[in-house]
């Protein structure tokens, strides 16, 4: 079937229309609202609702062969914009709408079901399935139909597909955003994942590559595509399967090398086939080459077969960079003809033509992936047969060495109850600070088996609330006076006390360490002190207060002699005697650098003032929109320096250079 722009975009229009009034009226579609939702195919082949549309004179802009779709179009940016909360919602809808035409390229539902059905017939009928860059669902809906018990997770980065979608699927987990946003928790938790992954040079930021010691780790976040194979071989469970449709570069280019070698340190190469250019002719109206490649994770496996050295080297055929796999295994090529051509981006490239359609590429890809999955799919690594035997020798050799004192065997009501029809369901992960900071498993028990030592309170609790007379607003936010609260050990300079230090310590007071613990170091530290501790505390900034009026009201310079040095310098008033260590510390380093470059000659001077001005490499977190050889501002960032045990910030109006050199002085 030849692809009909007209029936495409009308049929995107009206699957838009129909998720607008969805979220309106915050409801689920009906069976025939599916079906319209159904129709959306992106945009991809449709490039020309980039022209303007937003007045009939914009018409003159348009190529001859589009103006059947002006009208159309202008109804497009006129629905989004309707029905967008505000300029910068309908700015993200356009870049959708832009993405979508060079990205968007949805897979056939024949090629999906074929795949997902010979997954069936060798027995993968996964619980838990990941679905990272979802489109509209053509593999969500090949999955349900083969196994409905299947719990999906998805992502899709687009706004305008990702809510669309997500009326499509109302009771599964989609999310609107990058597939680099899982959790980490989630690694190792699904039985498959399958997706038609995006391609090209689009660079990805994921904190976890980008601090892995892996160089190759590191260089797969600059191709989506890379990234999404690493990315989803961790987020598998062992013996799970990664099922992925993509370009034809993963497979091709020699800078892959090292990415495909660490697609097969943990994962078996169970198929790689590729497949013809004309797949997405009649979807998206454009001819494009694709792989699809099948991995089975085998954290245990040592080596690789020689199929799959084959797949990690590169060679050239009719002068083409190839995969050497598709040199060696012609019969992996679903085509009836192929010829030496050039790729969309105009560069040389081996074509591939089925002349079957669509339906014809259907049948040989069935073909191929009975043969390899009967050779290369380990159904007990699937079902978990050779974890459960490693299981239970484990267990025998444990029950030898703990033979002389055997654990007490539950009982019947204390064995968890297993209901055979329960539906598996992917739980949120409980996120820890062990996770948002990247421990390892190690370092969390070594973390884990230090003892938590708490601090007590000196006075024995007698200034506490009890936990079972809890006062009705007790804690900070409490005003109310003093003695409304239970029974407490009076200050001993009660008398003394400010209406302020009053107030400060009935807050000491009304805080109950069980029911309302400290949520900071200082209020921690205040209730270790106790009353009397606090006591002291403000006769030493009474006395400290004295000794500051008089460093500055006392007219004789001898009497200022008097004052006890080390006094004046440790004890501050809590007001403003770290601002004032900290602004004469930043004096005293700038004078001792204004005095060296005063004792420097003219081209010593110019010497080092052109040492300043060259680039240096950024050393910061390398955010996702940076590129290679971008500029980075780095001087209107505060820098911090230690000083005397404490962190000081440094103004963000000194020149870069000096904060730079006053910090390797300081440390």
């Amino acid at each position: 079937m030849a692809f009909n722009r007209k029936e495409k975009l009308r049929g995107n229009i009206e699957a838009i229309r129909t998720a607008f009034t969805l979220e309106k009226e915050h409801r689920k579609a009906t069976a025939e609202e599916r079906a319209v939702l159904e129709q959306y195919c992106g945009f991809g082949g449709l490039k020309c609702i980039l022209n303007p549309a937003t007045a009939l004179t914009d018409a003159v802009h348009w190529a001859k062969s589009d103006l059947e779709l002006f009208s159309m179009t202008v109804e497009l940016h006129k629905l989004i914009r309707d029905n967008s909360g505000s300029a910068m919602e309908y700015k993200r809808y356009m870049d959708s709408l832009k993405a979508s035409v060079l990205t968007a390229f949805y897979t056939p539902k024949e090629i999906t079901d074929t795949l997902v059905s010979v997954l069936k017939d060798y027995g993968v009928t996964p619980s838990k399935v990941l679905e990272p860059s979802a489109g509209m669902g053509a593999f969500i809906s090949s999955v349900k139909e083969h196994s409905p018990q299947a719990d999906v997770m998805a992502f899709e980065k687009d706004l305008l597909t990702g809510r669309l979608l997500s009326h499509l699927y109302p009771e599964d987990k989609i999310r609107v955003s990058g597939f680099e946003k899982i959790e980490k928790p989630f690694n190792g938790t699904f039985d498959l994942a399958i997706s038609n992954v995006p391609f090209g040079e689009v660079a990805v930021f994921d904190p976890a590559f980008a601090m892995s010691d892996s160089p190759t780790r590191k260089m797969a976040q600059k191709a989506v595509h890379n990234y999404f194979f690493l990315k989803g071989i961790d987020t598998v469970r062992d013996g799970g399967i990664v099922a992925f449709l993509t370009s034809q570069g993963v497979m091709n280019s020699p800078r892959n090398e090292p990415v495909r070698l660490e697609m097969l340190k943990e994962a078996r190469l169970v198929s790689a086939i590729r497949l013809p250019n004309n797949l997405f002719t009649e979807n998206a109206n454009t001819e494009v080459g694709s792989d699809l490649i099948i991995l089975q994770k085998d954290t245990r496996k040592e080596g690789l077969t020689e199929d799959e050295k084959l797949f990690t080297q590169t060679g050239t055929l009719h002068g083409v960079n190839t995969g050497r796999y598709f040199i060696e295994h012609q019969e992996q090529i679903v085509c009836t003809k192929s010829k030496l051509d050039t790729d969309p981006y105009g560069k040389p490239a081996m074509v591939y033509e089925h002349e079957g359609g669509v339906q014809g590429i259907a049948e040989h890809l069935h073909k191929l992936l009975d043969d390899n999955l009967h050779k290369r799919l380990v159904m007990r690594l699937y079902s978990g047969g050779i974890r459960d035997a490693e299981e239970t020798v484990r267990q025998e050799t444990q029950t030898v060495e703990v033979k002389n004192n055997p654990a007490p065997e539950k009982t019947e009501e204390q064995k968890p109850t297993v209901h055979a029809d329960e539906k598996p369901e992917i739980e949120a992960p409980v996120m820890t600070l062990y996770d948002l900071f990247g421990f390892t498993t190690e370092e969390r028990r070594q973390m884990e088996s230090k003892p938590f030592k708490k601090k007590s309170n000196k006075n024995n609790g007698k200034n506490a609330v009890s936990p079972k007379k809890k006062p009705e607003a007790s804690g900070l936010f409490n005003r109310q006076p003093v003695e409304t609260l239970p029974t407490r050990q009076e200050p001993p300079d009660k008398g003394m006390m400010t209406e302020e230090e009053v107030h400060q310590e009935a807050i000491y007071a009304s805080l109950d360490w069980d029911e309302n613990p400290p949520i900071n170091g200082f209020y921690e530290a205040m209730m270790g002190l106790g009353v009397e501790g606090r006591a002291r505390l403000r006769q030493r900034t009474r006395e400290a207060k004295a000794v500051q009026q008089a460093l500055v009201f006392d007219e004789e310079p001898a009497a200022r002699q008097e004052i006890p040095t080390e006094t004046a310098q440790v004890v501050y008033p809590i007001e403003n005697g770290f601002e004032a260590e900290h602004q004469r510390r930043i004096a005293e380093v700038e004078k001792q650098i204004r005095d060296e470059e005063a004792a420097l000659s003219p081209e010593e001077r110019q010497r080092r003032h052109e040492e300043e001005m060259l680039p240096r490499p950024f050393t910061g977190i390398m955010e996702p929109h940076l590129k290679e050889g971008s500029l980075v501002r780095v001087n209107t960032v505060s820098i911090r320096y230690r000083l005397s045990e404490r962190h000081y910030a440094i103004r963000s109006d000194i020149p870069s250079a000096r904060p730079a050199r006053i910090a390797e002085r300081e440390s």
